[in-house]
């Protein structure tokens, strides 16, 4: 009986140790996750930080030429609005005297179109 209980005593401290090799094993396994999660993560992040900077140098690219094209647009506008001013200053006189002038030299005619009842 004695070996049997010694037996039965081997069996149960062997078990003991299998199940404290099992909990270390979980325990080590729980780390190696919790690690691969950390680096996921702060790989994440270099990416995210990356392609911030590459937007934000591709927005500030865009607004600048944006910025470029409107000042373009008001050069533009301010030629326009001087060739306007000068064509109107070239052209007044003429065109206040053919105005006056047809004004002036009205003649009364009956339309076409009159029928008198007479």
């Amino acid at each position: 009986m004695t070996s049997q209980s010694q037996g039965i005593q081997q069996l149960l401290h062997a078990e003991k140790r299998a199940k404290d090799k099992l909990e270390e094993a979980k325990k080590r396994k729980g780390k190696r996750l919790k690690q691969a999660k950390e680096e996921a993560i702060a790989e994440i992040d270099h990416y995210r930080l990356h392609r911030e900077k590459e937007f934000r140098h591709k927005q500030s690219n865009i607004m600048g030429s944006q910025g470029n094209l409107s000042t373009k647009i008001d050069e533009q506008t301010v030629a326009k609005i001087q060739d306007i001013t000068n064509s109107y200053h070239k052209h007044m006189d003429s065109m206040t005297k053919q105005l006056l002038n047809m004004v002036y030299d009205l003649q009364p005619n009956i339309h076409p179109n009159y029928r008198s009842s007479v």
